[in-house]
Formats: C-alpha cells, structure tokens, sequence
C-alpha cells in the first residue's frame, strides 16, 4: 500500500505541474480544457497565468512536501488541496460550463485526490 500511496501522490503532484505549464504556456487550451474557454473578446491572458502560477507552485510543495517532511504532510495537504478541484466544479457550474466537465474532470479530480490523502494517512 505504501509504494501505491506515495505512486499516486506523486502522480498527482506532477499534473498540478503540467496543468501549471499548460496555463502558462498553452492559456486557451488550458482554459478550453478545464471547461470555461477564455473569452475571445476579453483579455483573460493575466488570469490564466496567475492559474497556471498557482497549479505549478502546488505541485511543487506536494513534492517538497512528500519528499522532505513524509506521508502525513502530505496527506493534509492533499486533504486541502481537494477544495481546489471542489471549488471548480462550482465554478464551471455557475458560469455555464457541462455537467460533464465539472463532475467528469474537476468533482472527479477531487475525489481521487481525497483518495491519495487516505492512503497516505494510512502509511
């Protein structure tokens, strides 16, 4: 279980990494893939890169987190972590993006990452 729990932990931390570069240097797909395309006619270039900011700097201390303080850090922090996959399926919800999308990736995302944190409580 241990080799499982620190595998999807770190799984985990490595697409908030590439979510972070995809934001920062791919910005319309990654809107386009979290759901709420970035509006042609609005300049939505500074939001995205502060997302893409955010997202790459999580993984990171989920990294930092996991390899110099160990499993129950990281647990914690995957435990608040899960607010941000939670609080985008609200978000695609409330400004017009699919079920599909907030529940299928974003509500999904925060269950796996709930999961993650079980595991890592169990180690």
């Amino acid at each position: 279980m241990t080799v499982t729990a620190y595998t999807l932990a770190v799984v985990l931390d490595l697409f908030c990494v590439f979510l972070g570069y995809r934001f920062l240097f791919q910005p319309a797909s990654a809107a386009t893939g979290y759901g709420l395309p970035a509006r042609p006619d609005g300049d939505a270039g500074p939001y995205l890169t502060i997302k893409g900011l955010k997202d790459g700097v999580y993984g990171l201390l989920g990294l930092a987190l996991l390899a110099f303080v160990g499993a129950r850090a990281e647990a914690w922090f995957m435990v608040c972590v899960a607010l941000v996959p939670l609080g985008d399926t609200l978000i695609v919800l409330r400004n017009g993006g699919t079920k599909a999308v907030a529940f299928g990736i974003h509500f999904a995302t925060a269950v796996v990452v709930l999961i993650s944190a079980a595991l890592l409580f169990l180690v």
